[in-house]
This record gives structure tokens, C-alpha cells and sequence, in this order.
């Protein structure tokens, strides 16, 4: 049997998330004292107790997810050492980090300083209110492409993340996702705009990417013990040398989830962890790819479940 570990991105955020896991394991405890030690502000108390408000902020939330999720892995491990490594890593944009960090190739504290940057830079790149994001239902690569064209009238507006078939996100100057938004309707597709602190994955990142070059430059990344999907390409990387610059264009660049994916199933992989908060993986690997089936693991209850998963 061919598995998969997955790792969420930003949005699955939530106040109390990783609180249980501490409790109960020893590792999950070391993680995020670890985490809480690189950044320098207790990253636990914000995660358990919140303030929401303060947790959302990008800069907090994508710490938090990774640490959140290497806190899963680290309770796995605990009660199971014996866990064989995957076939492939992969995450939905930050989570990228926490497959990195998961496969051996960044630290827990290079990775949790790394997105906490990555978070500043993402929200400074774009003066509040200027960007915008929207999730397009029902239409394909093709038609949204198309309809980013036609909306643009010069601004920038492009997908960002191609979450599922029929699930498209744009992501550019907020008056031309509106008008994107409104060309939907009329094309017999659904649009919802989606309430971010900027405009992901797309050209107006440029800034954010820069930041990060220079930051990702005086890292070295170690050898990889599994090859990790690379949002940019959704093809499998094993080369250390390479991660710098994928993880680069990453920020302004779009999201090919759903070929990831696919690339997966195609690659034999039939089980798959989606290791930190939420289940928004699962239910996306779901509408992409039936062959593969995948347990959420975020707390003691899941971790209990997760030999008899791989086993079944």
C-alpha cells in the first residue's frame, strides 16, 4: 500500500486547535515549546485561548497551522514509532512548510520563522482593501482563465488556487475580482468572494516573494526522507536545492492542488493522512481523486485510529 501525508493551509485555522493533543502527549508538548522558543511569544496561548482576531492575522495564522500540524505528526509518531514514512509529502500552500518540516528537509524553528515572515510579507505586499479573492464554482481551468481576461481591463486578476474540479480560486486587484465575480453569474457560474487579508497566490505577491528569497536564501535545506509535491509545479521533489525556489514562487504563483493530487493517485498512493487542523484536505481529496481515501488526524481520538487505517 502506496500512503500520503497532507498538510493544511491557511483557513483551517481555530481557537482551541492543538489545546487536546498538548494535553495528552509529551511530543506534541516539546513541539510547541520549540515553537514558542524560535518565535519569541507563546504561539500556545494564542492557538488555545486566542483572541480569534489576533490568531487570524496571516502572520499568526500560518505559525500556528504549521506548528499545530507538526504537533499531530510528532503525537503519531509517539504512539506508533514504528511508522513507516510516506511515498510523497504534501501541503495546500503554507502547508508546503509543514511537509518540508515533516520529510526533514527545514526545522520546526527555521519553518515556523520562515512563514511567520512569509505572513508579514504576504499582508504587506498589498495596502488593505486594494486586493481581493474569490471562489469560482463550476467552471474550468479554461473558463476561468477566460473570465479573469475579460474582468482584468488592465488590473490584475488570475486563479490562484486550483482547489477541486469545479473549484477555482482568483485572486488580484479587488475591483477586478468583483468584476470577475459578476461575469460568473452571467456565465452560469458561482461566485462567492472570500473574506482575506490579500490577494494570495497571484502577480501583486511579487513583494512578498522577494522578501522571501532573501530570507529563504540563508537556510539550507537538509535532504529530503520523502519527495514533497510542490504547489508550483504538482510534480514530486526530492532535490534539497531545489526548495528554496519553489517555495519562492509558491507565494505568487498559483496553487495546483488538484493535479497534485492526481499526480499522487497516479502514483499508486490509495491512503492518505491529512496530519493537522481540520478536514478540508479530505474532503477535497474526495471531489478530486476516489482512489485515494484519507483519515484527518488532529487530535488523540484520530491519532488511536491511524494504525488501522494504514493496515486496512
Amino acid at each position: 500500500m502506496t500512503t500520503a501525508w497532507l498538510f493544511p493551509g491557511q483557513g483551517t485555522q481555530q481557537v482551541g486547535m492543538g489545546k487536546e493533543l498538548y494535553a495528552a502527549s509529551a511530543a506534541a508538548r516539546e513541539v510547541w515549546q520549540r515553537a514558542d522558543a524560535a518565535l519569541g511569544f507563546s504561539l500556545k496561548n494564542l492557538c488555545f485561548e486566542g483572541p480569534e482576531a489576533e490568531l487570524t492575522l496571516t502572520m499568526n495564522a500560518q505559525p500556528a497551522i504549521v506548528t499545530t500540524s507538526i504537533a499531530a505528526l510528532a503525537a503519531i509518531r509517539e504512539a506508533l514509532p514504528g511508522l513507516p514514512l510516506p511515498a510523497f509529502g504534501a501541503g495546500h500552500s503554507l502547508g508546503e512548510y509543514s511537509a518540508l518540516v515533516a520529510a526533514g528537509a527545514l526545522t520546526l524553528e527555521d519553518a515556523v520563522k520562515l512563514v511567520h515572515l512569509r505572513g508579514q510579507a504576504m499582508q504587506e505586499a498589498v495596502p488593505a482593501g486594494v486586493g481581493g479573492m474569490a471562489a469560482i464554482l463550476g467552471g474550468d481551468a479554461a473558463a476561468v482563465e477566460a473570465l479573469c481576461r475579460d474582468a482584468a481591463q488592465g488590473d490584475v486578476v488570475s486563479p490562484a488556487n486550483f482547489n477541486t474540479p469545479g473549484q477555482i480560486v482568483i485572486s488580484g486587484h479587488k475591483a477586478a475580482v468583483e468584476r470577475a465575480a459578476a461575469l460568473a453569474g452571467e456565465r452560469k457560474l458561482k461566485a462567492t468572494m472570500l473574506n482575506v487579508s490579500a490577494p494570495f497566490h497571484c502577480s501583486l505577491m511579487a513583494p512578498a516573494a522577494a522578501r522571501m528569497k532573501t530570507a529563504l536564501a540563508a537556510v539550507t535545506p537538509g535532504s529530503l526522507g520523502f519527495p514533497v509535491v510542490a504547489n508550483v509545479e504538482a510534480k514530486p521533489n526530492a532535490d534539497p536545492s531545489r526548495i528554496a525556489s519553489l517555495l519562492v514562487r509558491q507565494v505568487d504563483s498559483p496553487v495546483k492542488w488538484d493535479e497534485s493530487v492526481v499526480a499522487m493517485a497516479e502514483a499508486g498512493v490509495t491512503r492518505a493522512l491529512e496530519i493537522g487542523p481540520g478536514k478540508v484536505l479530505a474532503n477535497m481529496t474526495k471531489r478530486i481523486d476516489k482512489r485515494i481515501s484519507v483519515l484527518s488526524v488532529g487530535d488523540s481520538e484520530s491519532v488511536g485510529k491511524v494504525a488501522e487505517f494504514l493496515a486496512g
